[in-house]
């Protein structure tokens, strides 16, 4: 990989503009996980990020990986450098509010070694960069902004904002991975469906006293999820997901009155617990792009669609997208198709938007029926849970779904199973 650091051109010279094959507008994991699988393809591709790389791994965020991200991953070439970084689980336990019954899964539901893991975005994105970087195909170009971009019948300009000052760059293909406000989506004026939720969610780290540090819970409240997931060094990161006013109440309390309401509410899974971050506090919306792609223009991860939290699904669909997208390019610069035409974006669109339908559903559905009050929708839910734990065949398929292995697997993926 080589900075891409160009004088401003002289716009009416074509000689003069930098071209490539594809631009990724985005460097997140989404995006960089793109990059990486376009790596020694024989396409050339630029990333354009508006973060530093420092300050993007610096990010307080972290996030479960499925079972099916971490064999994208191992195709890749970069989950033994993620894996040491990270933390794994061998068990989750979903429950319901007060009731008693506890859903659990272990490894033998799914015949794997483990069911998740689960990692900061630091040691998530520290080897996308490390495997970009020693690509000869790829440049990065940051930090910088897409400030404005033209579509034509054979590619794109975009006039890019860099510290240089503006620069112009040409791609046949441009991948938005630029966000859930993505201006690509916007300028591109593709609609999206969804709505924002009655719902708040504040995230953080912990550090606790429990010998054991590989569960993962998903404790399901009236007002909302909370999702307890491992990290190394005995943490946990936290998503708790309350009402917008009951969020930002928890997000003003001194850390002895936060603490006190967090043990209220997951009881004594973890004792000795200890607050270890920031409490930093996010909206929650479901969202869905009436299209993936038009003519020069692929959307991937959240530029594409949103869901809750509930069951960590959100990265990893955005990881999918980006392998699955990889594979379709691919497979038609082989077969010397022109990589930014419809034709060639629709086939991942028909791959990956009916897949993440389910999941945004899915997650809607949880969070709709395990946050009524009303007494028939707890009941109903109740008696689900009795049926998920007592019923293999039912427990297997919503593992499967859940870890990411229901659906069509890209090849990357495959070839590690």
């Amino acid at each position: 990989m080589t900075v891409l650091t160009v004088p401003e051109p002289d716009v009416n010279s074509s000689t003069a503009i930098p071209s490539y094959d594809i631009a990724i507008v985005g460097g997140g994991i989404a995006g960089a996980t793109l990059a990486c699988g376009l790596r020694d393809t024989g396409l050339q591709v630029v990333v354009i990020e508006a973060q530093p790389q420092e300050q993007a791994l610096q990010r307080q965020r972290a996030y479960a990986l499925s079972v099916l991200s971490s064999r994208i991953f191992t195709g890749l070439g970069v989950w033994e450098q993620l894996r040491s970084q990270i933390a794994a689980f061998r068990q989750i336990r979903l429950s319901d509010a007060d009731y008693p019954g506890i859903v659990g899964f272990a490894p033998p539901d799914l015949q794997t070694e483990h069911l998740g893991y689960v990692g900061e975005h630091g040691a998530i994105c520290r080897p996308l960069y490390d495997a970009i970087a020693a690509a000869e195909n790829i440049n990065w170009c940051g930090p910088a902004r897409v400030e404005a971009v033209t579509y034509d019948d054979t590619g794109a300009l975009l006039t890019v904002q860099a510290a240089e000052g503006q620069q112009a760059i040409r791609a046949r293909l441009v991948v938005g991975a630029d966000g859930p406000n993505s201006p690509l989506r916007q300028r591109a004026q593709i609609p999206t469906q969804g709505w924002k939720y009655w719902q708040s969610c504040i995230t953080f780290t912990i550090r606790h006293q429990h010998p054991c540090n590989d569960t993962a819970f998903e404790r399901f409240w009236y007002g909302g999820p909370m999702g307890v997931l491992p990290l190394t060094g005995n943490r946990c990161q936290i998503v708790w997901t309350a009402p917008h006013a009951e969020a930002q109440d928890l997000l003003k309390m001194s850390a002895n009155e936060f603490l006190a309401r967090l043990n209220t509410r997951i009881g004594s899974l973890l004792p000795g617990i200890e607050l270890a971050s920031d409490r930093l506090l996010f909206p929650v919306q479901l969202m869905q792009s009436d299209r993936y792609s038009q003519e020069r223009l692929v959307l991937v991860g959240d530029a594409a669609h949103c869901c809750h939290p509930v069951g960590g699904q959100g990265l990893n669909l955005g990881i999918r997208d980006a392998a699955a997208l990889a594979e379709v390019l691919i497979h038609a610069h082989q077969q010397g198709e022109d990589i930014g035409a419809q034709a060639v974006l629709k086939r991942y669109e028909r791959w990956r938007r009916p897949e993440n339908w389910v999941i945004l559903g899915f997650t809607d559905l949880l969070d709709r029926v395990f946050s009524s009050r009303w007494w028939p929708v707890i009941g109903i839910r109740r008696v689900g849970l009795l049926l998920l734990a007592k019923v293999p065949l039912l427990k297997k398929v919503a593992l499967r779904l859940m870890t990411g292995l229901l659906g069509r697997q890209p090849q990357v993926a495959k070839l590690q199973s």
